[in-house]
């Protein structure tokens, strides 16, 4: 019996040590589950950041694309506007010509029917000019201005206002397409003139 006892000891010794085991595998999975959440957990994280730089890239992506879009889309419009500006230009020194000829028609022509014709003519080449983007420039009284004025001399006048237009300038949408070549005051009046010539 003694044997069966150290056999039950052995058994019961067994079941101890079993026991034990069993306890220490619990906590080490316990040790390992917490640790594995707390991996998760940084890992999450970081998935998660990465996943906000990338939305924030991919949205600055797209709106350098739709930025890029809005403005080769408005540089085909203007080259579209202004395709035909060296034509336009060419064509604006008929014009001239046309506006020359209509003011020197004598008394006798004005009533011709080939007049009002050639006067229709410049109306309807005057829309047609307008309806592409074209207007006239109103230079007279104005203040000079380089941007939009080429001063081919100075007359007696208020200083820096535009006295006598020679030739009438011309804006493309928006855009100076001929400056008005104009006369500019310089700053005397025909009083002061005639003083200079006395002392003179």
């Amino acid at each position: 019996m003694g044997s069966t006892m150290d056999d039950n000891r052995i058994i019961d010794g067994d079941g101890d040590a079993e026991s034990e085991t069993a306890q220490n595998e619990e906590k080490s999975a316990e040790m390992e589950g917490s640790i594995d959440v707390e991996a998760l957990k940084r890992a999450l994280a970081e998935e998660e950041a990465s996943v906000k730089k990338y939305m924030a890239n991919w949205q600055r992506a797209q709106a350098d694309f739709v930025n890029y879009k809005r403005r080769t889309e408005q540089e085909k419009a203007d080259i579209i506007k202004s395709a035909n500006a060296g034509l336009i230009l060419n064509l604006l020194s008929v014009v001239d010509d046309m506006e020359r000829a209509l003011e020197h028609v004598s008394d006798k022509l004005a009533g011709s029917k080939w007049v009002d014709g050639i006067v229709l003519i410049y109306r309807k080449f005057m829309a047609i000019l307008e309806v592409n983007g074209v207007s006239e420039m109103k230079a007279l009284g104005k203040t000079f201005d380089p941007s939009f004025h080429e001063a081919v001399g100075h007359v007696e006048g208020k200083s820096d206002k535009i006295i006598t237009v020679v030739q009438k300038g011309y804006m493309l949408n928006d855009k100076v397409l001929r400056p008005a070549k104009v006369m500019v005051g310089d700053g005397r009046s025909s009083a002061s003139r005639d003083e200079i010539e006395k002392d003179e």
